[in-house]
Protein backbone atom coordinates (compact mmCIF):
# COMPACT_ATOMS: atom_id res chain seq x y z
CA UNK A 1 0.00 0.00 0.00
CA UNK A 2 2.82 2.37 0.87
CA UNK A 3 4.54 1.81 -2.48
CA UNK A 4 1.29 2.28 -4.37
CA UNK A 5 0.69 5.56 -2.58
CA UNK A 6 4.16 6.79 -3.48
CA UNK A 7 3.62 5.86 -7.12
CA UNK A 8 0.41 7.84 -7.19
CA UNK A 9 1.91 10.90 -5.55
CA UNK A 10 4.96 10.92 -7.78
CA UNK A 11 3.21 10.08 -11.03
CA UNK A 12 4.96 12.97 -12.77
CA UNK A 13 8.51 14.03 -12.04
CA UNK A 14 10.62 17.09 -12.73
CA UNK A 15 12.83 16.38 -15.76
CA UNK A 16 16.50 17.21 -15.57
CA UNK A 17 17.75 20.02 -17.76
CA UNK A 18 19.69 18.82 -20.82
CA UNK A 19 22.49 21.26 -19.89
CA UNK A 20 23.90 23.03 -16.84
CA UNK A 21 22.05 25.95 -15.30
CA UNK A 22 24.65 28.40 -16.62
CA UNK A 23 24.83 26.91 -20.13
CA UNK A 24 22.49 29.49 -21.72
CA UNK A 25 24.34 32.51 -20.34
CA UNK A 26 24.70 35.33 -21.09
CA UNK A 27 21.33 35.19 -22.83
CA UNK A 28 19.56 33.58 -19.86
CA UNK A 29 21.37 33.68 -16.55
CA UNK A 30 22.06 30.71 -14.31
CA UNK A 31 19.99 32.35 -11.55
CA UNK A 32 16.94 32.53 -13.79
CA UNK A 33 17.34 28.98 -15.02
CA UNK A 34 17.76 27.63 -11.51
CA UNK A 35 14.70 29.44 -10.17
CA UNK A 36 12.63 28.71 -13.27
CA UNK A 37 13.40 24.99 -13.26
CA UNK A 38 13.86 24.02 -9.62
CA UNK A 39 11.12 26.26 -8.19
CA UNK A 40 8.50 27.13 -10.81
CA UNK A 41 8.53 23.94 -12.87
CA UNK A 42 8.91 21.83 -9.74
CA UNK A 43 5.82 23.51 -8.29
CA UNK A 44 3.77 22.65 -11.39
CA UNK A 45 4.75 19.00 -11.02
CA UNK A 46 3.95 18.93 -7.31
CA UNK A 47 0.58 20.64 -7.73
CA UNK A 48 -0.36 18.40 -10.65
CA UNK A 49 0.44 15.23 -8.71
CA UNK A 50 -1.44 16.47 -5.66
CA UNK A 51 -4.53 17.28 -7.72
CA UNK A 52 -4.57 13.87 -9.39
CA UNK A 53 -3.78 11.89 -6.24
CA UNK A 54 -7.40 11.21 -5.30
CA UNK A 55 -8.36 10.13 -8.82
CA UNK A 56 -6.34 6.95 -9.47
CA UNK A 57 -8.07 6.39 -12.81
CA UNK A 58 -5.86 9.17 -14.18
CA UNK A 59 -2.58 7.79 -12.86
CA UNK A 60 -1.67 5.82 -15.99
CA UNK A 61 -2.40 8.63 -18.44
CA UNK A 62 0.36 10.60 -20.11
CA UNK A 63 0.55 14.36 -19.75
CA UNK A 64 -0.53 14.64 -23.40
CA UNK A 65 -3.64 12.58 -22.71
CA UNK A 66 -4.46 14.71 -19.70
CA UNK A 67 -4.13 18.13 -21.34
CA UNK A 68 -6.24 17.00 -24.29
CA UNK A 69 -8.96 15.64 -21.99
CA UNK A 70 -9.49 18.64 -19.74
CA UNK A 71 -13.25 18.58 -20.26
CA UNK A 72 -13.35 15.05 -18.82
CA UNK A 73 -11.54 15.91 -15.59
CA UNK A 74 -13.47 16.08 -12.30
CA UNK A 75 -14.67 19.66 -11.85
CA UNK A 76 -12.87 20.14 -8.55
CA UNK A 77 -9.43 19.67 -10.12
CA UNK A 78 -10.00 20.86 -13.68
CA UNK A 79 -8.52 24.34 -13.25
CA UNK A 80 -5.57 23.11 -11.18
CA UNK A 81 -4.72 20.41 -13.72
CA UNK A 82 -5.16 22.78 -16.65
CA UNK A 83 -2.74 25.28 -15.13
CA UNK A 84 -0.19 22.92 -13.63
CA UNK A 85 -0.44 20.15 -16.20
CA UNK A 86 0.00 22.72 -18.93
CA UNK A 87 2.90 24.24 -17.03
CA UNK A 88 4.61 20.87 -16.74
CA UNK A 89 4.05 20.01 -20.40
CA UNK A 90 5.12 23.41 -21.71
CA UNK A 91 8.25 23.65 -19.60
CA UNK A 92 9.34 20.09 -20.32
CA UNK A 93 9.46 21.09 -23.99
CA UNK A 94 10.85 24.57 -23.33
CA UNK A 95 14.09 23.27 -21.83
CA UNK A 96 14.67 21.11 -24.91
CA UNK A 97 13.78 23.91 -27.32
CA UNK A 98 16.84 25.80 -26.12
CA UNK A 99 20.53 24.94 -26.32
CA UNK A 100 23.85 26.67 -25.68
CA UNK A 101 24.61 29.23 -28.40
CA UNK A 102 26.16 27.50 -31.39
CA UNK A 103 24.98 29.40 -34.45
CA UNK A 104 22.16 27.02 -35.39
CA UNK A 105 19.70 28.03 -38.09
CA UNK A 106 16.60 26.43 -39.61
CA UNK A 107 17.30 24.08 -42.51
CA UNK A 108 15.75 21.27 -44.54
CA UNK A 109 12.02 20.66 -44.26
CA UNK A 110 11.70 23.13 -41.39
CA UNK A 111 13.18 25.93 -43.48
CA UNK A 112 10.95 25.03 -46.44
CA UNK A 113 7.83 25.13 -44.26
CA UNK A 114 8.83 28.45 -42.69
CA UNK A 115 9.53 30.02 -46.06
CA UNK A 116 6.19 28.80 -47.39
CA UNK A 117 4.29 30.25 -44.43
CA UNK A 118 6.27 33.41 -43.70
CA UNK A 119 8.44 34.17 -46.72
CA UNK A 120 11.76 33.93 -44.91
CA UNK A 121 13.19 33.25 -41.46
CA UNK A 122 13.73 36.91 -40.56
CA UNK A 123 10.09 37.73 -41.30
CA UNK A 124 9.03 34.82 -39.12
CA UNK A 125 11.29 35.92 -36.26
CA UNK A 126 10.06 39.51 -36.50
CA UNK A 127 6.40 38.47 -36.44
CA UNK A 128 6.98 35.94 -33.66
CA UNK A 129 8.86 38.51 -31.55
CA UNK A 130 6.22 41.18 -32.02
CA UNK A 131 3.47 38.77 -31.00
CA UNK A 132 5.45 37.60 -27.95
CA UNK A 133 6.05 41.14 -26.76
CA UNK A 134 2.36 42.03 -27.16
CA UNK A 135 1.03 39.15 -25.05
CA UNK A 136 -0.80 40.77 -22.17
CA UNK A 137 0.26 39.42 -18.81
CA UNK A 138 1.54 35.85 -18.76
CA UNK A 139 1.55 33.35 -21.59
CA UNK A 140 3.43 31.72 -24.43
CA UNK A 141 4.17 32.43 -28.07
CA UNK A 142 4.31 29.38 -30.35
CA UNK A 143 5.30 28.05 -33.72
CA UNK A 144 2.93 25.14 -34.36
CA UNK A 145 2.23 22.48 -36.96
CA UNK A 146 -1.38 22.38 -38.08
CA UNK A 147 -3.01 20.86 -41.16
CA UNK A 148 0.29 20.27 -42.91
CA UNK A 149 1.70 23.76 -42.43
CA UNK A 150 3.46 25.80 -39.76
CA UNK A 151 1.83 28.83 -38.20
CA UNK A 152 1.99 31.00 -35.09
CA UNK A 153 -0.30 31.32 -32.13
CA UNK A 154 -0.32 32.72 -28.60
CA UNK A 155 -1.75 31.05 -25.52
CA UNK A 156 -2.54 32.59 -22.13
CA UNK A 157 -1.15 31.37 -18.83
CA UNK A 158 0.01 27.73 -19.23
CA UNK A 159 -2.41 26.69 -21.96
CA UNK A 160 -0.92 24.50 -24.68
CA UNK A 161 -1.56 24.42 -28.43
CA UNK A 162 -1.76 20.66 -28.03
CA UNK A 163 -5.03 21.09 -26.14
CA UNK A 164 -6.39 22.74 -29.30
CA UNK A 165 -5.24 20.00 -31.64
CA UNK A 166 -2.10 21.79 -32.82
CA UNK A 167 1.40 20.43 -32.36
CA UNK A 168 3.88 22.80 -30.69
CA UNK A 169 7.24 23.03 -32.43
CA UNK A 170 8.78 26.04 -30.70
CA UNK A 171 7.56 27.95 -27.67
CA UNK A 172 8.68 31.06 -25.84
CA UNK A 173 7.71 31.53 -22.20
CA UNK A 174 6.90 35.20 -21.55
CA UNK A 175 5.86 34.83 -17.93
CA UNK A 176 7.84 37.38 -15.93
CA UNK A 177 9.58 34.65 -13.95
CA UNK A 178 11.27 33.58 -17.20
CA UNK A 179 13.20 36.84 -17.55
CA UNK A 180 12.58 39.41 -14.80
CA UNK A 181 15.67 38.69 -12.70
CA UNK A 182 17.86 39.60 -15.67
CA UNK A 183 15.81 41.80 -17.99
CA UNK A 184 13.44 43.40 -15.47
CA UNK A 185 10.48 44.84 -17.38
CA UNK A 186 12.26 44.81 -20.75
CA UNK A 187 10.52 41.88 -22.36
CA UNK A 188 11.65 42.89 -25.88
CA UNK A 189 15.29 42.53 -24.79
CA UNK A 190 14.61 39.05 -23.44
CA UNK A 191 12.86 38.01 -26.65
CA UNK A 192 15.73 39.32 -28.79
CA UNK A 193 18.33 37.53 -26.67
CA UNK A 194 16.37 34.27 -26.73
CA UNK A 195 16.82 33.81 -30.47
CA UNK A 196 20.51 33.15 -29.81
CA UNK A 197 19.72 29.93 -27.94
CA UNK A 198 16.86 28.42 -29.95
CA UNK A 199 17.57 24.74 -30.52
CA UNK A 200 16.62 24.51 -34.19
CA UNK A 201 17.62 20.85 -34.32
CA UNK A 202 14.96 20.10 -31.70
CA UNK A 203 12.37 22.15 -33.62
CA UNK A 204 13.19 20.22 -36.80
CA UNK A 205 12.80 16.87 -35.01
CA UNK A 206 9.42 17.93 -33.65
CA UNK A 207 8.31 18.90 -37.15
CA UNK A 208 9.48 15.61 -38.64
CA UNK A 209 7.60 13.71 -35.93
CA UNK A 210 4.47 15.81 -36.49
CA UNK A 211 4.54 15.20 -40.23
CA UNK A 212 4.75 11.44 -39.66
CA UNK A 213 1.88 11.44 -37.16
Amino acid sequence: MYLVALYTIFMFTLPELPYDYDALAPFISADIQHLHHSAHHAAYVKNLNTALEKYPEWKDKSIEEIITSLDKLPSDIKTTVRNNGGGHYNHSMFWEMMAPHNGQAPSGTLLDKMQHSFGDVKTFQDQFSQAAVKIFGSGWQWLVFDKGEVSMMSTPNQDSPFSQGKIPLLGLDVWEHAYYLQYYNKRPDYVTAWWNIVNWDDVAKRLDSAIKT
